[in-house]
């Protein structure tokens, strides 16, 4: 895939899986979805029910990553200055000194961010966007590589707060965390009725394997015809009736953003990637185009009291849009 004198990084992206393996059980689309992510640098925003193992795979990876990692608890009373850091009196000095918050971290884990109201979950915007955090009247870069994975719990569920859709819009992907198979639950079971188990796992990455990752991923080739197929999913989302999906035409009220190109575009390539390619093909797009465009879409008061689904709309998008 890579010239002779570029490393071979999928023997050590291979042993990464198995790695996560010997901690969660059943979930490797999900931890292909966070890699992409790390790889890629995009934020990953992660819904599902309690219980699903989220908290538990994200800090498994920074282990695996060999990665700074934080996480913070999202509570109703939660303060920006308590994620991103505040300035503090010392006495002994007569001076201001700053005390960094848990966002200062190469990976930091968002543990169900709709439980905080907006104030809060706006002190993110800055550094998922900017890689960046002003502290007082100083800014401070973060440290790289720097991502966001964040938890959610259905909005349904009482406590929760939506978010705000420009935040939204900076996930670069939206992962619905589903239940295990039976087996795999059996053998969760099993391992945590053991109280001795610890599931040690080792590190087999670096940051600098990670750069090089990235470097290899802007290598692989994306055709002009799958460049413009994949603009035209971008665009059915905003008008779905010029797509022949009139059903849907009344029910979109706002449909993805550009990020939503920028964000299917790295993901495609990612996923060719781990797939042992340097090229992309139609399935590379339409394999994460659910997770890129799910959340960037926003359906209609009315769509939604029908139960019309955004991911119904991109199931239709995917099967109408013709790859010309």
């Amino acid at each position: 895939m890579q010239p002779t004198s570029a490393p071979d990084y999928r023997p050590l992206i291979r042993q990464a899986f198995a790695e996560m393996e010997k901690v969660v059980v059943g979930q490797r689309a999900l931890v292909s979805r966070l890699l992409i992510g790390v790889f890629t640098g995009g934020h990953i925003l992660l819904e599902g029910v309690p219980g699903l193992a989220k908290t538990l795979t994200v800090s498994t990876l920074a282990q695996v990553l060999h990665l700074h990692f934080q996480r913070v608890q999202f509570t109703p009373d939660l303060l920006p200055s308590d994620l991103v850091g505040t300035m503090i009196y010392n006495q002994n000095q007569s001076v201001f000194e700053v005390k960094k918050g848990p966002i200062f971290a190469n990976l930091v884990l968002a543990d169900e961010i709709n439980r905080s109201p907006a104030k809060v979950q706006s002190a993110l915007l800055e550094a998922m966007q900017e890689g960046q955090v002003t502290i007082g009247e100083t800014t401070y870069i973060l440290d790289r590589p720097f991502l966001v994975l964040a938890t959610q719990n259905p909005v349904e569920q009482e406590g929760t707060y939506p978010l705000p859709e420009a935040q939204v819009d900076r996930f670069m992907l939206k992962v619905h965390v589903d239940y295990l198979k039976k087996a795999d639950e059996l053998e969760v079971m099993r391992r945590m009725a053991n109280l001795g188990f610890k599931g040690d796992v080792q590190a087999v990455l670096t940051k600098e394997d990670i750069f090089g990752i990235r470097d290899q991923i802007n290598q692989v080739t994306i055709s002009d015809t799958l460049e413009k197929y994949l603009i035209e999913l971008v665009f059915a989302t905003r008008r779905p009736a010029d797509y022949d999906l009139p059903e849907f035409a009344q029910a979109v009220q706002f449909g993805a953003s550009p990020r939503a190109s920028i964000a299917l575009h790295r993901a495609a390539r990612a996923v060719a990637y781990l797939d042992g390619r340097d090229y992309v093909l139609p399935e590379d797009i339409k394999d994460v185009a659910q997770d890129v465009l799910n959340h960037r879409i926003l359906m209609t008061y009315e769509a939604e009291a029908d139960g019309v689904k955004t991911q119904d709309l991109i199931e239709g998008i995917l099967r109408k849009v013709p790859i010309s």
